[in-house]
């Protein structure tokens, strides 16, 4: 028999838990008692709960908090259940294999569990008390994992930020790249083992990660980052370029034998463009817990974004039982569920009823290789052809994430996360001393800021400001605005050297345009790519409201009625956009 609990509480940071409130106590075999009622009841360790063996029956009754229902092979706390009990035969086999003390009172210290057993009449009634430290649980161990982080994709939705550089390298929140959220979320939760897949335009973001992580302040301990770059090697199988996110796993399962990797026993993949802060150790230590072979986060979302993502449902248990990428009509309705089973209030629920997979996974490593190499090697993708199989053969459990998250893989969601970092109280903030996230030092000045008004703005280091009006807008480095320039959300990913006021008189006197944003120009909904040069009196406002349009022999696209200026795009003096 095993039994497990933790010296403490565990963090249950996924609502799967924390509905069911439960904890693994042990695995008893109630078939050979008679007609006896149990009540298992539990005080400050209310996650505690007993599972008995499949041979015992038990009904299926509403969980105490409204949460996930029990099933056959385990009940909630506070439940009765009707077993097979004879007399104090189970209580002397409680107390024998779990080492119970018997007492006569009801009351507990905090950190024990206890159980109240009672008979059919109510006549025969036992205190069971039991201190937690005397069980083990399995806690994660960081040096035992190594992150995978996906970037090698084609950024075909955040195009044309990603024209001449890959997704993972685009900036984001002023001063960072999109590869920052993940490594810096590694980082925080000790997982020291990553390596990051490359294929499209990575030369900013190897640069990126090489000025960053190696040696500039970031410690790895006996970790490391590599880089693994797409390539080709002989025979007819090697000459393939990566086919999708399973495909470029599956071409590197090679590095998880090397010698340095053989204490790897779970492997963490991410993706390269979602903005969160997550502690990777909650996720992990759930997929412990719970045996899991694959555990995909998941967060609620809600009608208008569902069909965008890849969709799960899963039992009372947390275990997945169907999972379907971007599902459209009759499929995408089949995919709604309850999600007031997992905690969420009225409200938010009938906003978000769909579980949407986060691209963040784990896997047991023999799992993983088995799967890529062996049962599916075919298979390209992990959210359109793994998982949807996988569910069916293996122990693939739900983790909900409660906290922010946003895929900011196209245009539009791009924009309106990084313009949401500037409300007064942002749904996300890069401002936490314990969890901070990493980028690459660029030893700028602070920014000069000459008679202007800003107001919800976020100006990154480095940036000359004159006389000019921001509102709702977000400054990258190395920005210069002049004087009479309003700016109105709008991005500006600012650019990656100075011009010199010399410079700058020259190009002026010649009737060239500097980088930057010129005199009186106005400019609203709009992101403004590296190195961007844009005249005086230039308007930028989109007054016909083109949701659509392709104008790069002009300097910019438009995308879901947002205009971008191209990076090193001129836009000359009194252009009207």
């Amino acid at each position: 028999m095993k039994t497990y609990m933790p010296a403490k509480a565990p963090d249950f940071s996924s609502p799967v838990q924390d509905s069911c409130k439960s904890f693994l106590l042990g695995n008893f075999n109630l078939t050979p008692f008679k007609n006896k009622k149990v009540v298992l009841k539990s005080q400050e360790m209310d996650y505690c709960c007993s599972t008995p063996k499949n041979s015992t029956h038990l009904p299926k009754l509403s969980g105490g908090d409204g949460g996930l229902r029990n099933c056959d092979d385990g009940f909630l706390r506070g439940e009765k259940i009707r077993g097979s009990i004879n007399d104090t035969v189970w209580a002397n086999h409680l107390r024998k294999k779990l080492s119970f003390q018997k007492r006569n009172s009801k009351t507990t210290k905090p950190g024990v569990a206890f159980s109240v057993l009672t008979s059919d009449n109510g006549k025969e009634t036992m205190v069971e008390t039991l201190s937690a430290p005397i069980f083990e649980r399995r806690r994660v161990n960081p040096k035992n994992v190594a992150a995978i982080i996906l970037g090698g994709g084609a950024g075909t939705q955040l195009f044309p930020l990603t024209s001449k550089t890959a997704t993972p390298a685009v900036p984001v929140g002023g001063c960072y790249r999109l590869i920052d959220i993940p490594m810096s979320n590694c980082i925080n939760s000790t997982i020291n083992k990553i390596f990051v897949l490359t294929q499209f335009n990575s030369a900013s973001l190897n640069r990126h990660i090489a000025r960053t992580y190696f040696g500039n302040g970031v410690n790895f301990g006996d970790g490391f980052v590599e880089v693994l770059a797409a390539t080709q090697t002989p025979g007819e199988a090697g000459m393939n370029w990566f086919q999708g996110t399973a495909d470029a796993v599956r071409q590197f399962t090679w590095v998880f034998e090397d010698a340095k990797n053989k204490d790897i026993e779970d492997i963490l993949i991410l993706s390269g463009d979602h903005l969160y802060r997550m502690d990777y150790l909650n996720l992990l230590q759930n997929h412990i817990d719970r045996d899991a072979d694959i555990t995909v986060s998941c967060v609620p979302v809600g009608e208008s974004r569902a069909a965008d993502f890849g969709l799960l449902k899963f039992d009372n248990k947390g275990q997945v039982i169907q999972f379907a990428e971007k599902p459209k009509d009759d499929e995408l309705k089949a995919m709604r569920i309850d999600t007031t089973l997992l905690g969420l209030s009225p409200e938010d629920a009938k906003e978000s009823p769909y579980i949407a997979s986060m691209g963040v996974y784990v896997f047991k490593r023999d799992i993983l290789l088995k799967l890529l190499r062996w049962r599916y090697p075919t298979s390209n993708d992990f959210g359109s052809e793994i998982l949807p199989a996988a569910v069916h053969e293996h122990n693939v459990q739900a983790y909900l994430f409660r906290d922010y998250w946003e895929d900011i893989g196209t245009i539009k969601s791009f924009y309106d996360a990084n313009l949401a970092l500037t409300d007064e109280v942002p749904k996300f903030q890069f401002y936490d001393p314990k969890t901070p996230f990493f980028t690459s030092p660029r030893f700028l000045p602070p920014s000069k800021i000459e008679k202007s008004k800003l107001k919800n703005a976020i100006i990154s280091h480095g940036c000359f400001l004159r006389e000019c009006n921001i509102e709702h807008s977000i400054v990258g480095e190395r920005s210069r605005i002049d004087s009479g320039v309003e700016l109105k959300d709008t991005l500006m990913l600012g650019a990656d050297y100075y011009q010199t006021e010399s410079e700058i008189a020259s190009l002026l006197a010649s009737g060239k345009v500097p980088i930057g944003v010129g005199s009186n120009t106005k400019i609203r909904n709009c992101i403004i790519d590296k190195n961007a040069k844009i005249g005086s009196d230039v308007k930028i406002m989109n007054k016909d409201g083109v949701q659509e349009g392709d104008r790069a022999n002009e300097g910019f696209y438009i995308r879901s009625g947002i205009t971008i200026i191209l990076e090193k795009a001129t836009i000359n003096d009194g252009v009207v956009i």
